[in-house]
């Protein structure tokens, strides 16, 4: 330690600490020895049964992995239908999940087993509460030399919570470094301390390197989770659209010739809402619309001529993908944009259109999509 006047301060994080620690000795004292001692005994035994929980969850999630992922390939052959059920879509969407995302697919297996760990870890806990041997330290448990003892331990249960909050705090620092209270978090004398002379040591690189690696690749997954909502929410597709889509793709053979008419037909019919887009910059008003309004209106902005786009192109049958990210303003710089990807079965490969800009050039499939167009990590399967 480098001395009190360096570790208490009155930064709230190192009283809130403290306080952890105090409150822990006055309940100690007051439930005596032979009270703290089964206290002491009954966390030791939760947190040892915890960490055994964590443990096996994480070795049984890796191991069904691959299983899971087999029988989620085998049952998603085909997207559901535009008319199917919500449930279906949602269904779809779920299973799409565990095939496609391997951190998405361990989180959710983890968090099922673990749940179910935890169900036995209580039945467990209860029968070593009832059973649980406890010394008579004290003739007179609630004496003086009981209370003392109580305190005691008391103080060093306090002390262990303590090191668990310093360390959940490590982390949420690791993870947000420039997140909201990180700063301050990092102001507090004692909680530096604590930091660098146990929980550094303790974990390695394990939260302050690893944790935050894991982090972002788990925000890839969950930003593709995220952007699949357009397959739900887009789901039922009016007759009027799906008889469009059918009419304009009727005379087209491959799925490129499709694909290119419906980019032709949404490029051109839709006109770019500038109204919507200055309410949203001005007065933060966001006009949420469905591909029934854009194509009822043929009015929309980015998002709405990709969704209209991927709803024309699943109703003749097509595999299409709602993408979001960044598009070249061209002026030097980038803002936000939606566009599509489409995948064309001749061809065995997915290919990017931007029916938004379809007035300002060919942005089918071009040369150099990529280059005006950085993708978000995640999208819409």
């Amino acid at each position: 330690m480098n001395g009190a006047g360096t570790v208490v301060d009155a930064n709230l994080v190192t009283w809130m600490l403290l306080t952890i620690v105090a409150l822990s000795l006055v309940q100690g004292a007051r439930k005596g020895a032979k009270g703290s001692v089964k206290q002491l005994a009954l966390f030791l035994a939760g947190a040892v049964l915890t960490v055994s929980a964590v443990i096996l969850a994480a070795f049984a999630a890796t191991a069904a992995s691959p299983y899971v992922q087999s029988w989620a390939s085998e049952r998603i052959l085909d997207r559901p239908s535009p008319d199917a059920s919500f449930f279906a879509q949602f269904g779809y969407t779920a299973l799409a999940g565990l095939r496609d995302m391997p951190l998405f697919r361990f989180a959710a297996l983890f968090l099922i087993i673990h749940a179910l760990i935890r169900v036995l870890v209580g039945f467990v806990t209860r029968a070593l509460a009832d059973s649980l041997p406890l010394p008579a330290v004290s003739r007179s448990p609630g004496g003086a030399i009981s209370r003392t003892f109580g305190g005691m331990i008391g103080t060093a249960l306090g002390t262990v919570r303590a090191l668990l909050a310093t360390a959940v705090l490590f982390a949420y620092c690791a993870l947000f470094p420039q997140g909201p209270m990180s700063e301050y978090i990092q102001q507090s004398g004692l909680y530096r301390e604590v930091a660098a002379q146990i929980i550094r040591p303790a974990t390695g690189s394990l939260l302050e390197e690893r944790l935050p690696v894991f982090a972002k690749a788990m925000s890839v997954e969950l930003d593709q989770l995220w952007q699949k909502r357009y397959d739900v929410i887009d789901a039922e597709l009016p007759d009027d659209i799906v008889l469009a889509a059918k009419s304009v793709a009727e005379e087209k053979n491959s799925d490129e010739e499709k694909a290119r008419a419906l980019y032709d037909w949404v490029g051109t019919r839709i006109a770019y809402d500038h109204d919507k887009v200055r309410a949203y910059e001005e007065q933060g008003d966001w006009r949420e619309q469905n591909p029934a309004m854009t194509f009822a209106t043929r009015k929309g902005v980015c998002i709405d001529y990709a969704r209209l786009y991927a709803s024309m192109a699943r109703a003749v049958g097509l595999e299409v993908r709602v993408v979001t990210g960044l598009g070249y303003d061209g002026r030097g710089g980038y803002g936000a944009h939606a566009w599509n990807e489409v995948y064309l079965a001749e061809q065995q490969r997915w290919v990017p259109l931007d029916a938004t800009w379809a007035n300002t050039g060919d942005w089918f499939d071009p040369p150099g999509f990529a280059d005006t167009h950085i993708r978000q990590e995640g999208v819409s399967a």
